[in-house]
């Protein structure tokens, strides 16, 4: 009976491991980008040319990673169809260069309107500690960063 529960136990764990494994896999995480059409190469999506949002014969949808500048192919078709030329935030597996997409998200960039900034500290390029206040002007800050690292 002792032999038979131990080995119920080595069973169930391994069920569990594999399981866990399965879900906490390398190849499980999350990509930012746009979607476009795949009849649109790297350079076309990074000049946001209008013809990555053109159908096209044979022409599927596709994740540009402007990070990267590497496009993926999306699967299934159905979970990204409604957000072509959207900043999407896609979850899934990738299987050489294809997503095998979980979950789509439009991508949330920035505060709302009216929302305050939280507070921060940073070094200007002078070495100076700069802070919302420190920036403050007389009729409020604008910030902007830049995300392109290619300039």
């Amino acid at each position: 009976m002792a032999k038979r529960a131990r080995f119920c136990l080595v069973a169930l764990y391994s069920a569990v491991s594999v399981m866990a494994g399965q879900t906490n896999s390398p190849n499980n995480r999350s990509w930012s980008g746009t979607v476009v059409y795949s009849s649109c190469n790297a350079d076309e999506a990074f000049a946001e040319s209008r013809e990555c949002i053109r159908p096209a014969k044979d022409a599927t949808f596709a994740l540009y990673d402007d990070t990267t500048r590497v496009m993926y192919g999306l699967e299934p078709q159905e979970l990204v169809a409604g957000h072509l030329g959207d900043s999407v935030t896609v979850r899934g597996a990738l299987d050489d260069a294809t997503i095998h997409v979980t979950s789509v998200e439009l991508l949330s960039i920035g505060l709302k309107i009216g929302q305050r900034a939280p507070a921060f500290s940073a070094r200007d390029q002078f070495g100076r500690t700069q802070t919302l206040d420190t920036l403050k002007g007389p009729h409020g800050t604008v910030l902007l960063f830049f995300r392109s690292a290619d300039w």
